[in-house]
Parts: structure tokens; sequence; C-alpha cells
């Protein structure tokens, strides 16, 4: 059974996609380690890089091409800073060679050694192929798919997972919702508590609690950077930030110098319905400004996705509950990670595969149960809310304009967001005995529609707003 950490669904990288810059990111770092382990790395004379399906399609809006060149250049995503990466690319492209791994100089010409094929592979919409010419003979090639949420696989892992437990076993594995249910009535636990006891079987406490505590500091510091960073995102759409805007109308006296003095001052503004609406759509869109800028976010479950958990997790800190402190962002990372590998278990967290809706809709389901249990819901309303909440995203497309991480994606972060809050209240008022539809039941339908979707609404940008909208309108 697919044991998925919280880490797992919960991971620090940079923007704009999880898709097509961490996974393609990824998946380079991965050859790297892969040639060395051979002992080929040092042998490496010549480098080529073939680029697949909807990785081609919208991979250059997508920073998918500099995600590559920080890849083999040996770059680690989760901790370079983020202003080193143009100074690196623009070496690569001015020199017309690449430090591979950091260790060994070989040529590369982007027009040459990147090549971008519409042509789609059978496994999966996002594949590229590595290729590295080892002395005048020997050519090593190595194919990978970024599936969603900065994962990465072989074609060979659907063999292997018949052959043999690639995945360490979880004292408590959870395949489904119902699964999950069961343990929690078994053990009389929250759902928090049966995901620790999981998470605590591959890492210590301390472990698990400084992750987390990581997890939330970059989710922070990219709401508290998007929302104090002006200007134009980059892509040539011309899309000027609203955080910092909505933020300033929003803003009271109270000085603060620091992220967490934000957080206090935030928690002393003037809160009535309209500002909590635009509080949690600032928080939304201002992560989401930060990743469309090539900042540093955490995907949760992807980049384009990624400001729907923070937001709601902000507003129960500054609007529902101004005692809260750790325990609580532990608690609700837990159960939002949890969610979400149900959803990528059960059906698919990539856009390319399911549309929007594996993206927005599964973010504002893992948010969504997440809150649930803050605000005291059982196991049972903790998945209705997820369930209500991904059953008003259902057949939402991607359809990416200029293949860019910006229209529509950073507004329906706060759409997400408002929605997760809303299908937390409404399950928090329901009675889980009286549903009609079980959280299974909607993953499954999700990964139905997601097969049923045209090709064109799943991050090609070959319809929808991304062809309704010319950039010429922009």
């Amino acid at each position: 059974m697919e044991c998925i950490s919280v880490f797992d669904m919960l991971k620090i990288g940079v923007g704009p996609s999880s898709s097509h810059t961490l996974g393609p990111w990824r998946a380079a770092e991965r050859f790297l380690r892969e040639l060395s382990s051979c002992g080929r790395l040092g042998q490496v004379t010549g480098i080529r890089v073939l680029v697949y399906g909807s990785l081609s399609l919208t991979g250059k809006g997508h920073a998918t091409d500099l995600a590559i060149l920080m890849g083999l250049s040996g770059a680690d995503p989760e901790r370079i800073p983020v202003d080193e990466i143009p100074r690196t690319i623009a070496r690569i492209r001015d020199q017309g060679t690449l430090l591979l791994g950091g260790e060994v100089t070989v040529p590369f010409v982007e027009s040459e050694h990147l090549v971008f094929l519409k042509k789609f592979l059978p496994f999966h919409a996002n594949a590229l192929t590595f290729e590295a010419k080892c002395g005048e003979d020997r050519l090593l090639r190595e194919t990978y798919y970024s599936i969603g949420g900065g994962f990465v696989v072989k074609k060979e892992r659907v063999s292997a997972r018949k052959k043999a437990a690639i995945f360490q076993t979880f004292p408590y594995p959870i395949q489904t919702g119902k699964e999950l249910l069961a343990y929690c009535h078994e053990l009389g636990k929250p759902v928090s508590e049966v995901v620790w006891a999981n998470e605590c079987s591959i890492r210590t406490p301390e472990e698990i609690d400084r992750g987390l505590q990581r997890i939330w500091d970059t989710m922070l510091a990219s709401m508290y950077d998007g929302c104090h960073t002006g200007g134009e995102l980059p892509g040539g759409l011309k899309v000027r930030r609203r955080a910092p805007d909505i933020y300033n109308n929003l803003r009271g006296p109270v000085a603060y110098e620091t992220p967490g003095q934000w957080i206090e001052s935030i928690r002393k503004t003037e809160v009535k319905f309209r500002q909590i609406l635009k509080w949690v759509s600032c928080f939304a869109i201002s992560v989401n400004e930060v990743n469309a800028a090539l900042g540093r976010i955490v995907t949760s479950p992807t980049n384009g996705s990624a400001g729907v958990v923070p937001a709601v997790l902000m507003y129960y800190l500054v609007i529902e509950n101004h005692q809260a402190g750790f325990e609580h962002i532990r608690k609700f990372l837990l159960v939002a990670g949890e969610i979400g590998s149900l959803f990528k278990k059960g059906a698919t967290i990539s856009a390319a595969m399911g549309g929007c809706q594996a993206e927005i809709g599964v973010s504002s389901a893992m948010a969504a149960g997440a809150l649930t249990e803050l605000m005291g819901g059982t196991p049972e309303q903790v998945l209705c809310a997820a369930e209500i909440a991904m059953e008003h995203h259902l057949g939402l497309t991607c359809d990416p304009i200029g293949g860019l991480v910006q229209v529509p994606c950073i507004e329906r972060n706060s759409m997400g967001a408002i929605k997760a809050i809303n299908a937390a209240e409404l399950a928090l008022e329901s009675d889980p005995t009286q549903l009609k539809v079980p959280f299974d039941k909607v993953v499954q339908t999700m990964w139905e529609t997601a097969r049923d979707m045209n090709s064109k609404y799943k991050e090609t940008s070959q319809g929808g707003l991304a062809v309704g909208v010319n950039l010429s309108d922009c």
C-alpha cells in the first residue's frame, strides 16, 4: 500500500509550478544521482533533454526550461536563494556551457540540447527524457514523469508496485477515507493523531515538529513577502500584483518588523464579514503572486494551488483563535497532508491529468478538513468538509493564459480558500450519518471526471481562457 508522508504532500520549493517546475527540477537531480551512482557522471561529454506533452506545451510559461537547467547544475530548489536562479541561468546561456552537478563542464546550447516536443507519451502527460553522452559511443537515457505535486516517477513504478513493497509501510496504512475513519474509531483518536502516529514511524517527534515548523515558516514568509512586494509579475501578461493593495486597505495602525509580529498586528484589525473575505483572499493571492514570480512557496499539494492551505490556516490564527499556537498549526498541516494523500492515491493531483479540480479542488478539500478538526469537528465531519469542498470544484479546468500560472490561477486560490472555510462550517453543522455523498465517492468521481475531460482543458493552453483571451487583449 502506498504510504505518503505529510512531507511528501507539503514540499518547500520554487514557483511557479510543482508539476512543470519542481518536478522537472527533481527529475534532473535524479538523473544526476543515477549517473553518479553508476560512476558515469565524470565521463559525461554532452547532455540533451527532450520535453514532452503538457510540459512542452506550457513549459516555457511555467519555467520548465529554467528548472531543468538549475537541476542539472546541482542546485537544490528547497534551499537555493531565489535571487541566484537568474544569475545561474544567465551564466549558462552566456557561456554556452553547463556545470553538470557542479562538477563536470559540458557544452549546452538550449536550441540544440533542450528540445520541446508536442508529442504525448502514453504513461503520463508530463514526460521528459535525459540523454547523457559518455565518451564517443555510450549514450545513457532515462525518462521521467512529473505526476503532480513535485512527485517524479519512472514508468517501471507500476510493475514494481506489484513485485515489491517500494514504499515504507505505516503502522496504520490508509488508502481511503473509509480506512482512515476505521483507524480513528479503533484508536479513539482524531485524524491528526492517526497521521502523527504514522509519521512517528519514519521520523522522531522532534524531526516532525522541526519539519512542520519550517513548512509553516515558509508559508508565512510567502504571505508576508507577497503582501509587501508590488510591481508586475514576470512573463509578459503585465499582471499587476494585487496583494499589497488589498493588504494596505486592510492593515491597522499597529507597527511590526517580523512575520510573527505581523500576525499580532492583523489580530488587532477590524473584523467584519467583508474584511474576513478580503483578508482570506489577500493571504491566498499573496502566496501565488510570490509563486508566479519564481519565489519560494510550499506545494500544498501543488504550486498552482499553494495559497489555499496557508490562507485558511492564517484565517484560523488571526480571526478564529487568537490564542492558537504551534500545536494547532501541527494538527492543521497533518490533517491537510493526509487528505491530500487520499486524493493522490485515489485520483490525481496533476492538472495535466485532471484539470484544476486536481489542484485547487484538492487544496480546498485539504484546508476544509484541516480547519474542521481545529474547530472541534469529528473525523466524520473532517471528511465531510473535504467532500463538500471537492464536490463544488468537480470539473474545474486548467486553462492558463499564456501558459503562465497567473490568470486565472492566482484568483482561483482565493476562491478555493473561501470555499474551504464555507465547507468546514457546513460540515460542522451537518450530521455525517445523513450524508448523501461519501468522501470516497467524490474521490472516485473526481478521477472519472478527470479521465473524461478533454485534453485541451488539462494544462495545455489549448482551450478555455487560454485561447479565449489573447495576449494582445492583456
